[in-house]
């Protein structure tokens, strides 16, 4: 099985690649068109700021390549912030496959912006939780969130309730970490690559 991981400017790359190595997959990193649609699977991660990753994207052509895979695509954090409709960070547009926001966590005492740290997942919906059960606890690290849309098949409170993952067709995203998320993510990128 052939993997591949999104080579652009806004990485964790390094930790999703373990991740996978502790699954027996050995993944390529990888910004070659030929390689991404030869794929059989591919993770689109991210952590950095969504104007600047979608510049890049644009400017190497891999928006369109992106919107054209026919293959299963994790977008993780970042990453499947980047598949929604437009994001507040950098009032940008970006890929539009999820119709959903992405917002700024309202700065008020009630909670901490960014949320760092682990928070539980419920109300799940996809075979990406194949043995999950409600309120497992994920870890995230962010300050945008995505709202609550047709595509949302897990969700988080964090002051607000909002989208913790979401899916449509061959495209999944997660907000949460899974490969900073102990064996409960560590099943979640197993159930991704068993797809």
């Amino acid at each position: 099985m052939k993997v591949s991981i999104i080579k652009y400017n806004s990485g964790n790359v390094q930790s999703v690649l373990f991740a996978l190595e502790r699954i027996g997959i050995n993944a390529i990193i990888t910004n070659n068109v030929d390689e991404l649609k030869t794929s059989d699977k591919i993770i689109f991660p991210g952590v950095g700021e969504a104007s600047s990753a979608m510049s890049y994207l644009k400017e190497n052509g891999l928006d369109n390549v992106i919107l054209n895979l026919k293959q299963p695509v994790l977008g993780i954090c970042l990453g499947m912030q980047l598949m929604c409709n437009y994001s507040e960070e950098g009032k940008i547009n970006c890929l539009g496959i999820f119709d959903n926001q992405i917002k700024l966590f309202p700065s008020n005492n009630a909670i901490k912006v960014p949320q760092i740290g682990w928070n539980t997942i419920y109300d799940l919906k996809t075979n990406l939780y194949t043995g999950f059960k409600e309120d497992e606890y994920m870890y995230f690290v962010h300050s945008y969130y995505a709202e609550i849309g047709k595509s949302t098949v897990a969700k988080t409170t964090h002051g607000l309730e909002y989208s913790s993952s979401l899916q449509k067709d061959n495209f999944y995203g997660v907000q949460f970490h899974p490969e900073k998320s102990g064996t409960l993510g560590q099943a979640l990128i197993e159930n991704f690559i068993k797809l």
